[in-house]
């Protein structure tokens, strides 16, 4: 009964708030990108909330009780991080192409290319995709637990209300919604993490090494056996994170061109309080000997164990605030993508936006048909679409950095890392083989760059040779 309750409280709130502070636009350029205006503070929080999907919720409180402070260590540096390397492309990209909307639309631009564009509207469609499943599932499991329901429905009602705001104003709706989902976030960290200690005794219930013990240290055996299977490939994955997925260029478009970097610079630091103090409740766990039924979920059964029952409540206030906020920027997201169609050129505001509604329809429905996959994790899917971003991410920056390539190229080398890369990761995330798991990693990664860059020089050579 408490889940209802949260969700249709949640689904009025955002509702409300979208409709009286964010008014229904009509204008395309204000739905895609908010008029290229956006404050530093609500934008940080948009980002901030942006980036908390379902790992930085559950994954990190899963590394810290499993693997201690390597597990946490290799999850949420890499996500600080990649923030902070983001920005001087994120300013780049807004100087070369002011009036842009999406990364795609770029590179259609710099190459004038239809198959660099269809390449990488290929990959941030799938992102979005796979993001949207991921969020899905994970809120899913956690309702269906609460509500009693199955996850199909919980998955279908945490879409509708996903979409319920989001297709009101857009990116605005996006940037409203996100803003007021990560002061719950802020507050839920508030509330359980100093609850959790002082109900176990303080800091003395704080287990760094883990549930096992063996993972007190990042450069000991076991530390250096966390980074090769889970570390090296997570980090990889997201340090390319912003630079293969729509909802960060979307942003960096939408925001005020001076204040792209301290925008991006104070996201960083507000995602940073979540994962770690979910990280937190990972080690009491581990600290106090807590046995969960399910790993994955750690933070939500040590909640519910520990605190009183209506503790619930705020808890799925937070859960669903950090899994809809993804969701929500990757509609606004795919809806930004539909501008890069030929179908969209020549139709007036109204009618584009149209359309970019019905793609926000289709990528809910993807997103609930692959949630309720049987036998799909959260961590799965999670490195498997993070290693994703990382086929467009050398391309991209070598782009930016004006280093010459040619279209062909480009295309080559994504392929490539598609081709290669990906299955070799994915073999090695279902078999779980670290080695293959980094070695598919760092493959998709080098070899859409290496690619590139070899096919480029070719042409160049070969085209100096004929004249």
């Amino acid at each position: 009964m408490n889940g209802i309750m949260v969700l249709v409280a949640y689904a009025v709130l955002m509702i409300v708030a979208t409709i009286v502070f964010a008014k229904r636009d009509k204008d395309s350029d204000s739905f895609y990108v908010g008029n290229r205006n956006m404050g530093t503070v609500s934008s940080a929080m948009s980002i901030a909330a942006t980036w908390i999907w379902a790992p930085a919720l559950f994954t990190s409180a899963e590394k810290a009780y499993l693997n201690g402070v390597p597990g946490l260590f290799w999850f949420l540096v890499p996500n600080i991080l990649c923030l902070l390397i983001f920005i001087p492309f994120a300013k780049r990209i807004r100087k070369e192409m002011p009036n842009g909307i999406t990364l795609s639309g770029y590179m259609h631009e710099k190459y004038r290319s239809e198959k660099v564009k269809g390449v990488y509207l290929f990959q941030l469609t799938m992102l979005t995709v796979l993001s949207t499943a991921v969020q899905l599932l994970a809120g899913g499991k956690i309702l269906s637990v609460a509500t009693g329901l199955p996850l199909w429905v919980m998955t279908i009602v945490l879409a509708v209300i996903a979409f319920s705001y989001s297709q009101i104003s857009g990116i605005k709706a996006s940037v409203l919604t996100d803003a007021i989902q990560m002061i719950f976030l802020l507050l839920a960290c508030a509330i359980f993490v100093p609850w959790a200690l002082k109900s176990n005794g303080g800091m003395s219930s704080i287990q760094l090494s883990g549930i096992t013990g063996e993972f007190g240290d990042l450069f000991s055996k076991n530390g250096l056996q966390v980074f090769l299977g889970f570390g090296l490939p997570t980090a990889i994955g997201l340090f390319a994170g912003p630079f293969g997925d729509q909802c960060f260029w979307q942003r960096a478009f939408s925001i005020s061109d001076k204040k792209i970097g301290r925008a991006f610079s104070l996201g960083a630091v507000l995602f940073a309080v979540v994962p770690l103090s979910m990280g937190i409740l990972g080690f009491v766990a581990a600290g106090i000997g807590f046995m969960p039924k399910d790993t994955g979920m750690v933070n939500f059964e040590l909640i519910q164990a520990l605190f009183p029952a209506w503790v619930i409540v705020p808890f799925m206030f937070m859960l669903i605030s950090g899994l809809l906020s993804t969701v929500d920027s990757n509609l606004c997201a795919i809806a930004s993508l539909t501008t890069d169609l030929k179908v969209t050129g020549k139709l007036k505001d109204a009618d584009k936006i149209r359309v970019s509604k019905m793609a926000m329809v289709a990528l809910l429905i993807a997103g609930i048909l692959i949630s309720n996959i049987t036998g799909l994790t959260v961590t799965h899917m999670f490195l498997f679409y993070g290693t994703l971003r990382a086929t467009t991410m050398l391309p991209t920056m070598l782009t930016l950095l004006k280093v010459k390539l040619t279209s062909n190229g480009v295309v080559a080398g994504i392929i490539t890392s598609f081709a290669v890369g990906l299955p070799i990761f994915a073999c090695g995330t279902v078999f779980d083989i670290p080695e293959y798991k980094t070695i598919g990693s760092l493959l998709t990664v080098l070899l859409a760059g290496f690619v590139a860059v070899l096919m480029s020089a070719w042409r160049k050579v070969h085209e100096k040779s004929i004249g």
